[in-house]
């Protein structure tokens, strides 16, 4: 057999799992490698169909032991894991663990916290079991969360903060030079006198930036999550982005959760984010309308206020009521965007129905990647059309 062929066999082997080895004999597949079952016994602790790893089950009828019921067995799993698989791999492969075993070891231990992969799924676990979560490991999931956390915000701030700033004052020009605050449109159409021929490019007599002044409150932001079970991810990029719109002085803004009942976050945002993460409890039911209604009184200038509202739509509340709402705010001037998950995810199970109605009222309903963020943010603050971003193939 070819070499290439075995190769595929033994993929597949890992693929499927122990049970199949007979099948694989039987096409000359050659026995895994050390290194080959070190890797079928990690995955197998997880995915093989036994029933929950740490109740007994034998080595006979499976890959791997288990992991349930052993500390030193656990760190020796999450050691292989991050040996042979990639960083990303390695983030689906905890999270099934968590999913599918119940491995809620892997957050109750302060040591074997230490070693797992944290990114911001893991985040949304730690807000799921907070309450659970042994005091002698408190310090160090928040120790986890504060390194997610920076780590987004140093991908996403300055960003949004060009973003905001560059919509806010794109009508007013600096003297003052700044590479990131240039106004290419009318700079080239200024100097388009200035083509050269020869080497066919616009040599610019003067180039124009917009002015960075920082005008206090020019717009109001507000950002309403939905603090259900499945917005997990949106939560927790929600909550960082609304930490780093607290910080710009030419915004005012303020963040709210909600499921039944509504938690106004607002004075933890302008602090430290992980505070707010924490200060969310996720779970129970969902009124969109209640959160809406709450968040009316912040709008002072209807045309000068931007309304994120996170939430899948699945509406526990007056749904009616809620559109109603939705559309006088709208009709008042309040630039409202519906997004139906903030994450990497993709776009979530979500009311439809719901969906269209509010579509309807000109409020675009999406799934929105955090990088699209800024550019979304822009968009909105600028008055532009908002529709692209809801028919755009996602990033």
């Amino acid at each position: 057999m070819a070499q290439a062929d075995l190769e595929q066999l033994r993929r597949w082997r890992l693929v499927l799992g122990r049970e199949s080895q007979q099948a694989f004999d039987s096409m000359g597949g050659s026995p895994l490698s050390s290194s080959d079952a070190e890797m079928d016994q990690a995955l197998g602790a997880i995915y093989d169909d036994i029933g929950d790893p740490g109740e007994g089950a034998s080595a006979s009828s499976a890959r791997s032991a288990g992991l349930g019921g052993s500390a030193p067995r656990l760190a020796k799993w999450l050691g292989d894991i991050r040996t042979y698989f990639p960083e990303d791999v390695v983030s689906v492969i905890q999270s099934d663990a968590i999913e599918r075993k119940g491995l809620t070891q892997l957050l109750f231990e302060p040591e074997t916290l230490k070693s797992v992969q944290a990114n911001v799924q893991l985040v949304g676990t730690l807000m799921a079991l907070r309450g659970r979560i042994p005091e002698r490991t408190k310090e160090t999931a928040r120790m986890v969360v504060s390194a997610v956390v920076e780590e987004v915000k140093k991908k996403l701030e300055q960003q949004i903060r060009q973003a905001v700033l560059g919509a806010l004052n794109r009508k007013e020009h600096s003297p003052l030079p700044s590479a990131t605050a240039i106004d290419w449109k009318w700079t080239i159409g200024r100097n388009l006198k200035n083509f050269h021929p020869a080497i066919g490019t616009i040599i610019p007599e003067r180039v124009w930036f917009y002015s960075r002044s920082q005008r206090s409150n020019a717009w109001t932001v507000i950002v309403d999550m939905d603090q259900s079970g499945s917005m997990a991810d949106s939560v927790v990029y929600g909550a960082i982005c609304g930490s780093i719109f607290a910080s710009l002085p030419a915004l005012d803004t303020h963040v709210v959760a909600f499921d039944t009942e509504v938690v106004d976050l607002t004075e933890t945002c302008g602090n430290d984010p992980v505070d707010m993460i924490f200060g969310v409890q996720l779970g129970g039911g969902t009124d969109i309308n209640k959160s809406v209604a709450y968040c009316e009184q912040f709008i002072k200038d209807p045309k000068k206020t931007l309304l994120i509202l996170i939430t899948d739509l699945y509406e526990g509340g007056n749904a009616s009521q809620l559109v109603r709402r939705m559309g006088e705010m709208t009709a008042a001037g309040v630039k409202a965007i519906c997004l139906l998950a903030l994450s990497d995810a993709g776009a979530p199970m979500y009311d439809e129905g719901l969906a269209r109605k509010l579509s309807a009222l000109g409020i675009p309903c999406f799934a929105c990647s955090p990088a699209r963020l800024p550019d979304l943010i822009e968009a909105a603050l600028r008055g532009s059309d908002l529709k692209p971003f809801a028919t755009a193939p996602k990033k």
